[in-house]
């Protein structure tokens, strides 16, 4: 308030508002926010309407499904199509349902992630923190060889798991995720450790730390962000794929993605939708279950700096 504002009001006298010299103009949308809210609604519609379709139809009789209105909700609400499709649904000659394809899976889970973690961890722990001879020559196979195709060395990782005995069992496929993560996994510890100041490792070698005592006892406590990151993903890549089961697995050694695909194909009569749409979610439950519980460590894990534990 100025000095005459203060003279005026002591006189009695209210001063006059005056006009911002440059005054706001009113907020609104702008065409630019418009044009991505509709952009971003058209995307959300063309995930979530299929997801919604294949929901509603999970929970429908196949009367209500054959008379086309997709849309619609279940009218009855039942829940036959999802018992029939874990139980009785018919893969091939075998009607056990998913069940069996499910604990195939998560047999082949745990193996993979203990050796698939436990072999690029080290790797890059050894290449980041450690003088290796020839790290960069290595470094660079490792670039190379992530992004090989699968299909180009099918046949060679056929021949070598035959010749291990493993091909067919569950070990096997385990064994083959394993080798197919190795290259990216590697490179992600290894940037991921390449961070971690020198003047730890300077501290634990004056400590008398050898290579293993290190990692135990330092690097991996510190490791937490990135473990979950690579968990995450890895759970997410073994469960869902379908190419290494059905090229590597044996009778009664297939995945739940595969055995999905044969629940699909096989029919008998009339195609059962809801039962194959309830199929397919029980199929999609458990990755995206990982995701609810672990999302927000995995946004923490990719910011996260080395020794953020």
């Amino acid at each position: 308030m100025s000095v005459a504002d203060v003279s005026l009001r002591r006189a009695g006298e209210v001063p006059v508002e005056r006009a911002p010299r440059f005054p706001r103009k009113p907020k609104g949308i702008s065409g630019r926010s418009i044009a991505i809210i509709v952009f971003l609604t058209i995307c959300a519609a063309f995930f979530c309407v299929p997801l919604y379709i294949i929901i509603t139809t999970s929970f429908k009789t196949m009367e209500q499904v054959r008379e086309g209105a997709i849309f619609s909700l279940p009218a009855p609400f039942t829940l036959d199509a999802w018992w029939s499709a874990w139980d009785t649904a018919c893969s091939g000659i075998r009607c056990d349902g998913l069940k069996v394809g499910f604990w195939n899976s998560m047999a082949i889970l745990f193996p993979s992630l203990i050796l698939s973690i436990a072999l690029s961890s080290v790797t890059g722990y050894a290449l980041a923190l450690w003088n290796v001879r020839w790290a960069n020559t290595f470094l660079f196979v490792l670039f190379i060889c992530a992004f090989v195709p699968f299909q180009i060395i099918m046949i060679p990782l056929i021949i070598l798991s035959s010749g291990l005995k493993v091909y067919g069992t569950i070990w096997g496929i385990a064994i083959v995720h394993a080798v197919l993560a190795m290259p990216f996994l590697t490179l992600v510890f290894r940037n991921y450790y390449k961070g971690i100041p020198q003047e730890i490792m300077s501290a634990a070698m004056m400590d008398s730390g050898s290579f293993w005592r290190v990692f135990v006892e330092i690097i991996l406590p510190m490791s937490g962000n990135i473990l979950i990151v690579v968990l995450i993903l890895q759970i997410t890549s073994i469960w869902n794929d379908f190419l290494l089961g059905l090229t590597f697995g044996g009778l009664g050694t297939q995945p739940m993605s595969v055995v999905l695909a044969n629940v699909v194909i096989t029919t008998t009569g009339e195609a059962a939708y809801n039962e194959n749409m309830a199929a397919a979610l029980l199929t999609a439950i458990p990755p995206l279950f990982i995701y609810f519980v672990l999302g927000k460590f995995f946004v923490q894990g990719i910011t996260a700096g080395a020794i953020k534990g």
